[in-house]
């Protein structure tokens, strides 16, 4: 009972000490935890949350606050860093944004700032003629749509024909109307290299470089007939210049034809001094007026055949001509009729 009362005594007696001490172990704590704590400003995509935080690793503040952080989001310190009072962090957010590029739509999500980033970052290289919209110093915001168009230029070289030229002669050998080659065209050759814009792979332009020969045409020669011919009904073809309508007549060499008797040395001999005949298979004496037909005129009568305008008579004048025949009956047969006539020369 003694000790108790001891016990007591002392405790009462030293009451005031022990207080002060645990009223300043309280103060040592309190003074100690207000100075850890840390006061940091998070900035995400311009707007600040203030944060009073005991915590000093990055990470663990963004955690305990439910700031959450993409894969693509963009951060101005590592997140195992320890932060002081009064620190700052920013954050970017990444934003959605669609790149169409080489025929496939890539959707990228990217915290970079401007186009021309966003494509560094990906490892999307451009060159100097492909094309993009929108710039590449266009701002990035969410559902920006991309667009790059692949250009490139490559030089081709093209083989062409080159068509030959064709010239018509006139000639006279030839039926009128028909065309005969007389010397064949052929095409040259030449070599075409030209500049070809892809955008995409698809061709948009083409511009001329140069144009090389590497042979030339030959021209092609065409004869074009001019020659008009008659064909008679035996056959043959027979080149006249003029036709002529005509009333034939049928002569001999006779008393009454020529007025010349069997002894006349003139008896059937023409006025060209020719002896008139009949030749079937060549040409045979005809008389003619000169002013129509010239002398020496070669020609095809029809139903007479082939003759020569080599007399002249009293009665012939104008569109009529006079056939020689070796017998009085051979001109009786003939008589007078209208023909056709075709002069040669």
């Amino acid at each position: 009972m003694k000790n108790v009362k001891k016990n007591l005594k002392n405790y009462f007696s030293n009451g005031p000490k022990t207080i002060f001490v645990v009223m300043l172990l309280l103060t040592c704590i309190t003074v100690t935890i207000f100075n850890m704590q840390k006061a940091i400003s998070v900035i995400v995509d311009g707007k600040s949350i203030e944060v009073t935080t005991l915590k000093s690793n990055v990470t663990q503040i963004l955690k305990s606050n439910n700031i959450a952080l993409g894969a693509k989001d963009q951060i101005t310190v590592s997140l195992d860093s320890k932060v002081k009072d009064g620190d700052k962090i920013y954050i970017k957010k990444a934003v959605n944004v669609k790149v169409t590029v080489d025929g496939k739509t890539r959707n990228i999500q990217t915290a970079e700032k401007t186009v021309e980033a966003m494509l560094k970052a990906e490892k999307i290289v451009l060159s100097d003629k492909d094309k993009i919209t929108p710039s590449k110093s266009d701002s990035l915001k969410s559902g920006l749509a991309v667009n790059i168009t692949r250009v490139n230029t490559e030089n081709r070289k093209e083989t062409k024909t080159v068509d030959f030229a064709t010239e018509t002669k006139s000639s006279g050998e030839l039926k009128k109307g028909v065309k005969k080659v007389i010397q064949k065209g052929k095409v040259g050759q030449k070599v075409i290299t030209s500049a070809v814009v892809f955008e995409n792979g698809k061709e948009v332009s083409k511009k001329l470089l140069s144009e090389n020969l590497n042979s030339k045409p030959v021209k092609e020669i065409i004869a074009l007939g001019t020659a008009n011919v008659y064909t008679p009904s035996r056959g043959g073809d027979i080149k006249y210049t003029k036709k002529m309508k005509v009333r034939a007549t049928a002569y001999t060499a006779d008393l009454n034809c020529t007025g010349k008797g069997p002894n006349d040395p003139g008896l059937g001999i023409t006025s060209t001094g020719n002896k008139a005949k009949r030749n079937p298979g060549g040409y045979s004496t005809i008389a003619v007026d000169p002013s129509v037909i010239p002398l020496g005129t070669k020609l095809w009568v029809e139903g007479y055949g082939y003759a020569i305008a080599d007399d002249i008579g009293g009665a012939i004048k104008g569109n009529v001509i006079d056939l020689y025949y070796d017998s009085s009956e051979e001109s009786y047969d003939w008589g007078s009729r209208n023909v056709n006539i075709y002069l040669m020369n």
